[in-house]
C-alpha cells in the first residue's frame, strides 16, 4: 500500500472535495494525494452524497421534495424507481427533476394530492464508470383524522377510589401528542395521585372532592399539520363517605402479575407501572439478577416511568415494578427483550486499483437476528449482473484478482431481518496512470548547517511508482546511512554540511512511464551572537546601554527584537533601539528587570539576556539643562566614489550628555534646499563613513540631541560631487493588477533622482503568461510608473519584471513577480447551504466552496445576506432590512448573531472576489427558537379604593415567542420605607387587567410585574400605588387630627386633554409644599431624548404647545431637586390637522357663562330632592346587612395573610362582589349551555377559537374579543387557545 503523501493545500473545490472525501477512503493498493491537478483528471464512478431518510413522512399541504444527490466523473445521469418499476417523470406534469441533480420535486400545492405519490421510491446515478442506488424511500402523507364522537357518561366516584379517564386519540401519521387541560386552556396538574399514562389515559390513584369538575379534556396535538383536536369534557363528580376506607396498593396498569416488551437495540425503552391505593402508592424499580444501567436510567412521570436510552441487547432481562403504601405492596414484573435492526460492523470502503492488482470489497454486519448478506453489482443482484471474471463473491467478501479497467464498478451490500436494513455502495476504480511528480520543479530548500534537511519527492502512479534519488543532473543514486527514503518520497539528510548544497533529482518510474524533477538544496550559517548583553547595576535618573552584536548569513536579513521581562518593551520615548543596542534614558526604579536580545531570520533564532538593577542616586545641586549647541568644523575626507569620510567637532553640551548625533544630506543637483536624514551615530563618536550614491552633488550637516532636544544644524559642508554609474537598483513594489477582465496593469514606484546615478533614467518593462512557453514581451518607457498590457485572458498569472536604466547602462537584473490579469465576477453560487440553529440569537450557516475556477479573481471570502421575514409572535411583516456578513478567505462557515428570537430568517451566501460578488445561493429558510420577552409595555393602577387597586397593563413590545403568563408580585412598604411579605400571582397570558381585592386601606404598594415563555421570564417593571384613606379619597378634619403628611413626595392622576397642537395636562401631587414641577415629554415609540418644560410656580397643571397634530405622545411630570422622584408615564395623541381653523366653542364667554348658569340650576334641583327625600325617616339598611352578612362575600381580615381573587375588568364592571370561595369557574368564563346537545360548547367549552368543521382547532386562532350576554353571571371571552396550547405542548 502506498503511503499518503501530505501536502498542504489552502483550498479544494465543491466537486473535488467529494472525490477527496471518498478516495481517502480506500483499503487498496493506492492512495491518491490531495493535488487539484490531479483529482480533475482521474475517473471516479458515482457516489450517493445526499438522499432523503427511509421512512419520509411529508405534510399533505406541501410540495413533497424527495432528494438525490450525487458526485462522479463524468457527473452522473439520474433515474427513479417507484414501487419497483420505472418511474417515468416525464409522463406526471405535477414531478419534476432538478437540474444536475436526482431530486424530485413533486407540486402538491398547484392540484397534486399527497396520497397519490405514496409508494416506495428509489434512486439510480449513473455513468460510464457503474451506478449506485439510494435506499428505498417510503413516502407517506401526514394523517390527522377525525375524533369519533361518543357520549360521555358523568363518572361519579366514591371519595378514595381508583379512576382511569380513558382519552383514546383518533390514531394519526404520525402519533399525536396528548396532553390534558381544562376549558380555561389551563394544564391540568398532576402529582403522584394523579398522572397521564404513555397511553394518553389520565389516572387517578384515589380521587379526593377537590377532583369533581366538568372539564377534564383531552387534546390531540398532529404536529405534521399544525392542528390540535379536542375530545368532549368529561365529567367527575366525587361523593364523600365516612369514614374513607383505605387501601392496598392495586396496578391499574399493566395488569396481571406479569408482561413482556420488545424493544429494538439503540432505541429508548419505556416501561410503566401506575398503582391504585389509598394513601397514594410510591412506586420502585429494580432489574432482577443485575443493577439498573447507570448513566442511562431515568425515571419519569414521579417514578411510574422507568426510562432507559440507547438500550442494547444486554439490557434485556426481567425488570420489576414495586408499588407500596403503608397497607401493603403490589408488584408486576416485565420480560423485556432488546432485539436488533441491522448496524455495521464493517461497511465495504471504496476501492481504488491499478491493473493487474487484488483487492477485496468486505460488508459486515449484526443483529438480533443475524442478518443476511445480499450483493449487487451498478444496482443489479450479484447472481444475474454481467460476469467479471476478476470477481469472487465470498459470503460477506469479494475478492478480486487481477482487475482490468473493466472491473471497474459501484457494488452494493444489503444486510437486512426483520427489523430493518442497511444498504452501503462501495465503488471499484481501476486506474491505469502513468507516475507523475507533483513537487514544484526547482523548488528551493534552505537550511541552517547542521539540521536536517527534508527534500519532497510527492509522487502519483497507478501502478505505484518506484522513486530514485541523484545529487546533480549525471550524479550517482543515492544510496547509505547518510540519507533517509521516506515511502511518500522525501530525501532526509540528517545533517546537511556545506558541501551537501546542490541541485537533487527524484526519478519516478512505472510499467507505463517515467518522470523526474530537480529541486535546489542551499545550507546557510548559522545566526550567532557574538557579544551579549551584560548585567548592569545603574543609578535612578541615570543612562544605561546593552549591547547585541551578531554574526549571520550574509544572504538572510535578521531582525532583532528587545524584551523586557518576556515582554515588549514599554511604549516609552526613553528606550532607544539601536542596529547593536539598546539604551534606556533617565533611569527609574520600574526600569528593573531582565532585558532579552532576540535575534530572528527566515531559518533559526537566537537570544540571551542580562539583569539590569536600578539604585538610588545621591543627591546633586541643581543644575541647569539646555539643548546642546550645533557641532562645527565639519570636514569631509577619504573622498571615493561611492563613501566619504565626514567628522566634526562636538558643540557644548549644557549639563546634558549628547546622546547621538544625526548627519543630514543636501542634493544640489536634483532637490538644492531640501535636507534628507543619512545616518545617525552615538553621541561618543565624532566620524562617520558615509556611504554615496552616483551622479548627487552632496553636501552635509550634524545636530546634535541630548534629552532636552536637538540642536541648530551646524553649517554645511563643503560640496561633493559623485560620478555617474549605471542604477544600482530597480523600481520597487512592482505589481501587475488587471484593471479590466482583458488587460493586466503593471505599476511600480519610480526611482527618486539621485536614485538614477546617471542622466537619461528609463524603465523596461517585460512581461510573460506564468506556466506557458512564452517568449518575454518587453517595452522601454520613460517618466511613467504604470504600463496597461491590453487583450488579455482573464484573471490568469503574468510573470513581470521592471529593470531601470540610464545612459551608462542597465541596473541588475531584477526580480520577477506574479501578477493577475483582471478580474471577473464569479460564475456560480456556494453550494449546500446548511443552517444550524444554536440558539434563540445565534445561528451557524455552512455551505460547500465554490471551484476556485469559477471564481475568475483573487478569492476575497463568501458574503452572508440573511434578513429577517416574519416575527412568529407578532404575526406581522415589517420592511425587510438585508444584513450582511463577510467570512475572508476559504471559509465554508460563519455565525450569524444577533437575531431576533421566534423569527423566521432568510439567508442566502455569495462568493466575491476583488471585482465584486457572484450569484447567490437559493435562500434558505430558518427559524430561531423561543426566547425570554421584554418588559411588559406599560403597567398602570387606577381606580383606588379602601381595600382595592385596578392594574392595567400592555403585552410586551417584543414577546420573542408565545407569552405562557405574566407574574405579577407585590408587597407593602411600611411608614419607615421598609418592604412587607412578598405576595406571588400568576395571570393567564391573555388578561389585560386585574383588580386586586382585600388590600390594607390607606397602604403604599409595591408593584413587580413581568411576561413569561416556555423558556424563562423578561424583564419586570415596577410601579407604586396607595389605597385611599377613605370613600371619598380624603381625610375629613375630625379623622385626620394628628394624622401626618405621606413620607415622601408622589404626583398621581396624571390626565391629559389634547386637541390639534396642543395639550392640558394635569395632576395630583402629595408632600412638601412649594416643589417646582416640570413636565417631560416625547413622541411615543422614539429613543430620542425627552424634552423638559419648567412650570412656573407650584400650579398642578400646565399646556404644552406646538405638538403635531395626529401624532402620539408620551409625558410625564417631574419635581426638581429630588432625583429620580417623577410621576408614571400617560400616553395622549393629538388630534388630526383640520382643512380650516374653526373657533373654539369651549373658550367663547358666552358659552361659558351659559354653562355655569345650567349647573348653579341642576345643582339647585338636587339639593332640593334630597331634602324630600330625608323627610320621610332613616332607614338602617348598612346595620341590616352587617347582622345578616354572607360570610363568603365578607372581605378577608388583615391578619388573613391572603388576598381577594383576581378577575378581568369587564366582568368587574358590572359584578362588584368577590367570588366565593371554592368556585372553580371564574365569573368572566362561564357560559350557560343551551338547549342543543350539539352545540360548539360541548367541544370548546364556550371558547371563542376558530375550528375546522371536524372541530379540531387550525394554526391561526382569533385573538378578537366580544361580550356575549349570559343569564347569571356576566360571560367575558375565554383565554385565546394558542397562547395556553403553545405554552403546555
Amino acid at each position: 500500500m502506498q503511503p499518503k503523501i501530505m501536502m498542504k493545500k489552502k483550498s479544494i473545490s465543491a466537486s473535488k472535495a467529494s472525490l477527496v472525501l471518498f478516495l481517502c477512503q480506500m483499503i487498496s493498493a493506492l492512495d491518491v494525494p490531495l493535488d487539484s491537478k490531479l483529482l480533475e483528471e482521474l475517473s471516479q464512478p458515482p457516489t450517493i452524497t445526499q438522499q432523503s431518510p427511509k421512512d419520509y413522512i411529508v405534510d399533505p399541504r406541501e410540495n413533497i421534495v424527495i432528494q438525490c444527490e450525487a458526485k462522479g466523473k463524468p457527473p452522473p445521469s439520474f433515474s427513479w424507481t417507484r414501487n419497483g418499476t420505472h418511474f417515468d417523470i416525464d409522463k406526471d406534469a405535477q414531478v419534476t427533476m432538478k437540474p444536475n441533480s436526482g431530486t424530485l420535486v413533486i407540486n402538491i400545492m398547484n392540484g397534486g394530492k399527497a396520497e397519490a405519490y405514496e409508494g416506495v421510491y428509489q434512486c439510480t446515478a449513473r455513468n460510464e464508470r457503474g451506478a449506485a442506488i439510494s435506499n428505498n424511500i417510503v413516502i407517506r402523507p401526514s394523517r390527522s383524522p377525525l375524533w369519533t364522537k361518543e357520549k360521555l357518561e358523568p363518572n361519579q366516584v366514591r371519595e378514595g377510589d381508583s379512576l382511569v379517564l380513558h382519552c383514546r386519540p383518533p390514531v394519526g401519521l404520525p402519533p399525536p401528542i396528548i396532553f390534558w387541560m381544562d376549558n380555561a386552556f389551563q394544564r391540568l396538574p398532576q402529582s403522584e395521585r394523579v398522572s397521564q399514562g404513555l397511553n394518553g389515559d389520565l389516572y387517578f390513584s384515589n380521587v379526593q372532592p377537590e377532583d369533581t369538575r366538568e372539564d377534564y379534556i383531552c387534546y390531540a396535538r398532529f404536529n405534521h399539520t399544525q392542528t390540535i383536536q379536542q375530545k368532549q369534557p368529561i365529567s367527575v363528580k366525587v361523593f364523600s363517605t365516612r369514614p374513607v376506607t383505605e387501601r392496598q396498593p392495586v396496578l391499574l396498569t399493566p395488569t396481571g402479575s406479569t408482561s413482556t416488551k420488545v424493544e429494538l437495540r439503540g432505541n429508548v425503552l419505556l416501561l410503566e407501572c401506575i398503582a391504585a391505593g389509598l394513601p397514594t402508592p410510591v412506586i420502585r424499580w429494580i432489574k432482577e439478577g443485575g443493577e439498573l444501567p447507570a448513566n442511562r436510567t431515568f425515571f419519569e412521570n414521579f417514578k411510574k416511568t422507568l426510562k432507559i436510552i440507547d438500550v442494547s441487547e444486554a439490557d434485556s432481562g426481567n425488570y420489576k415494578c414495586i408499588a407500596r403504601n403503608t397497607l401493603g405492596s403490589a408488584h408486576h414484573v416485565i420480560s423485556v427483550t432488546v432485539k436488533a435492526a441491522p448496524y455495521w460492523i464493517t461497511a465495504p470502503r471504496n476501492l481504488v486499483l491499478s491493473p493487474g492488482e487484488d483487492g477485496t470489497l468486505i460488508c459486515r454486519a449484526n443483529g438480533n437476528p443475524k442478518p443476511s448478506i445480499s450483493w449487487l453489482a451498478n444496482g443489479v443482484p450479484i447472481a444475474i449482473a454481467p460476469e467479471d471474471p476478476s470477481r469472487k463473491v465470498d459470503g460477506d467478501t469479494i475478492i478480486f484478482s487481477q482487475v482490468q479497467e473493466r472491473s471497474s464498478a459501484v457494488y452494493q451490500c444489503n444486510a437486512s431481518n426483520e427489523y430493518g436494513y442497511l444498504l452501503a455502495n462501495a465503488f471499484v476504480n481501476v486506474l491505469a496512470e502513468p507516475p507523475r511528480i507533483l513537487t514544484p520543479a526547482n523548488k528551493l530548500y534552505q537550511v541552517i548547517a547542521d539540521s536536517p534537511a527534508l527534500l519532497d519527492c510527492a509522487y502519483f502512479g497507478s501502478p505505484k511508482p518506484e522513486i530514485e534519488w541523484f545529487k546533480g543532473v549525471k550524479g550517482s543514486i543515492l544510496r547509505g546511512s547518510e540519507y533517509i527514503f521516506h515511502d511518500n518520497g522525501t530525501l532526509e539528510i540528517p545533517v546537511a554540511q556545506k558541501d551537501s548544497t546542490g541541485a537533487y533529482t527524484c526519478v519516478a518510474r512505472n510499467k507505463l512511464g517515467k518522470i523526474q524533477n530537480e529541486v535546489q538544496l542551499e545550507i546557510k550559517d548559522p545566526t550567532v551572537i557574538i557579544k551579549q548583553p551584560e548585567y548592569k547595576v545603574i543609578q535612578r535618573y541615570g543612562q544605561v546601554s546593552f549591547e547585541c552584536i551578531i554574526k549571520h548569513d550574509s544572504t538572510l536579513l535578521p531582525t532583532v527584537i528587545w524584551l523586557k521581562d518576556n515582554d515588549e518593551l514599554p511604549d516609552d520615548e526613553r528606550f532607544l533601539v539601536g542596529k547593536d543596542n539598546l539604551t534606556i534614558m533617565n533611569v527609574t526604579d520600574k526600569d528593573d528587570g531582565t532585558y532579552t536580545c532576540i535575534v530572528n531570520t527566515t531559518l533559526d533564532s537566537v537570544s540571551a539576556s542580562a539583569v539590569l538593577t536600578v539604585v538610588a542616586a545621591p543627591p546633586t545641586p541643581a543644575i541647569i539643562y539646555a539643548r546642546p549647541n550645533p557641532p562645527f568644523d565639519l570636514e569631509l575626507t577619504g573622498q571615493l566614489e561611492r563613501s566619504v569620510e565626514l567628522s566634526w567637532i562636538p558643540g557644548d553640551e549644557n549639563n546634558s550628555p549628547i546622546t547621538n548625533f544625526v548627519i543630514e544630506y543636501e542634493d544640489g543637483l536634483h532637490e538644492p534646499g531640501v535636507w534628507h536624514y543619512q545616518t545617525e551615530v552615538p553621541g561618543t563618536q565624532t566620524t562617520v563613513q558615509l556611504k554615496l550614491s552616483p551622479y548627487v552633488n552632496y553636501s552635509f550637516r550634524v545636530i546634535a540631541v541630548n534629552e532636552i532636544g536637538r540642536s541648530q544644524p551646524s553649517e554645511p559642508s563643503e560640496q561633493y560631487l559623485t560620478k555617474s554609474a549605471n542604477p544600482d537598483e530597480n523600481p520597487s513594489n512592482v505589481q501587475g493588477i488587471g484593471s479590466e477582465p482583458d488587460n493586466l496593469v503593471i505599476t511600480w514606484e519610480s526611482l527618486k533622482g539621485f536614485q538614477s546615478n546617471g542622466p537619461g533614467l528609463q524603465y523596461k518593462v517585460s512581461w510573460r503568461q506564468k506556466d506557458v512557453d512564452d517568449e518575454w514581451t518587453s517595452v522601454i518607457v520613460a517618466n511613467v510608473s504604470k504600463y496597461i498590457v491590453s487583450g488579455t485572458p482573464t484573471f490568469v498569472p503574468y510573470e513581470i519584471k521592471v529593470q531601470a536604466l540610464n545612459d551608462l547602462g542597465y541596473a541588475p537584473e531584477p526580480s520577477e513577480v506574479i501578477g493577475h490579469s483582471g478580474e471577473d465576477l464569479p460564475m456560480v453560487a456556494p453550494g449546500n447551504v446548511q443552517v444550524h440553529v444554536i440558539n434563540s440569537t445565534l445561528a451557524k450557516v455552512h455551505w460547500d466552496p465554490v471551484p476556485l475556477k469559477t471564481v475568475r479573481g483573487h478569492l476575497q471570502g463568501y458574503k452572508v445576506y440573511y434578513w429577517k421575514v416574519q416575527s412568529l409572535s407578532r404575526r406581522s411583516r415589517r420592511h425587510v432590512e438585508k444584513k450582511i456578513l463577510t467570512f475572508r478567505g476559504n471559509k465554508t462557515f460563519g455565525m450569524l448573531p444577533g437575531l431576533e428570537p421566534y423569527s423566521t430568517y432568510k439567508l442566502n451566501v455569495r462568493v466575491a472576489n476583488g471585482k465584486g460578488e457572484g450569484p447567490a445561493s437559493p435562500d434558505k429558510v430558518f427559524r430561531t427558537p423561543e426566547g425570554v420577552p421584554s418588559s411588559p409595555s406599560f403597567l398602570k393602577i387606577t381606580n383606588p379604593t379602601l381595600d382595592s387597586l385596578t392594574l392595567e397593563w400592555g403585552s410586551p413590545t417584543h414577546p420573542n415567542g408565545v407569552l405562557t403568563s405574566y407574574i405579577l408580585k407585590f408587597q407593602p412598604i411600611n411608614n419607615t420605607h421598609e418592604l412587607g411579605p412578598l405576595v406571588e400571582i400568576r395571570i393567564p397570558a391573555n388578561e389585560s387587567s386585574l383588580i386586586l381585592k382585600n388590600l390594607n386601606y390607606s397602604t403604599r404598594y409595591k408593584f413587580y410585574f413581568n411576561a413569561q415563555t416556555s423558556v424563562g421570564s423578561g424583564n419586570q417593571i415596577t410601579e407604586e400605588a396607595v389605597t385611599i384613606m377613605d370613600e371619598a379619597g380624603i381625610l375629613h378634619p375630625a379623622v385626620g387630627a394628628g394624622k401626618v403628611q405621606p413620607l415622601y413626595p408622589r404626583i398621581r392622576n396624571v390626565t391629559t386633554a389634547a386637541a390639534e397642537t396642543y395639550a392640558n395636562i394635569s395632576w395630583e401631587y402629595e408632600g412638601p409644599d412649594h416643589a417646582h414641577f416640570y413636565v417631560e415629554y416625547g413622541v411615543a415609540g422614539s429613543k430620542e431624548d425627552w424634552k423638559k418644560e419648567i412650570v412656573n410656580g407650584s400650579r398642578s397643571f400646565f399646556v404644552l404647545k406646538g405638538l403635531t397634530p395626529g401624532t402620539a405622545y408620551k409625558v410625564r411630570v417631574g419635581a426638581e431637586g429630588l432625583s429620580g422622584f417623577r410621576s408614571s408615564e400617560d400616553v395622549f395623541e393629538t388630534g388630526p390637522a383640520m382643512a380650516s381653523r374653526q373657533v373654539d366653542i369651549a373658550t367663547q364667554g358666552w358659552f361659558i357663562g351659559l354653562m355655569c348658569a345650567v349647573a348653579l340650576l341642576i345643582l339647585i334641583l338636587l339639593i332640593v330632592c334630597f331634602i324630600r327625600r330625608n323627610k320621610g325617616g332613616k332607614y338602617p339598611v348598612k346595620e341590616k346587612e352587617d347582622a345578616h352578612a354572607d360570610p363568603e362575600i365578607q372581605p378577608m381580615k388583615e391578619d388573613d395573610g391572603t388576598f381577594g381573587e383576581y378577575r378581568s375588568l369587564e366582568s368587574d364592571a358590572e359584578d362588584h362582589k368577590p367570588l366565593k370561595k371554592g368556585s372553580r369557574t371564574p365569573s368572566d368564563r362561564t357560559v350557560k349551555k343551551e338547549d342543543s346537545d350539539d352545540s360548539l360548547v360541548d367541544y370548546g367549552e364556550g371558547v371563542n377559537g376558530q375550528f375546522n368543521e371536524d372541530g379540531s382547532f387550525i394554526g391561526q386562532y382569533s385573538g378578537k374579543k366580544e361580550k356575549e350576554p349570559a343569564e347569571g353571571n356576566e360571560s367575558s371571552e375565554a383565554p385565546s387557545p394558542v397562547n395556553a396550547m403553545n405554552s403546555f405542548v
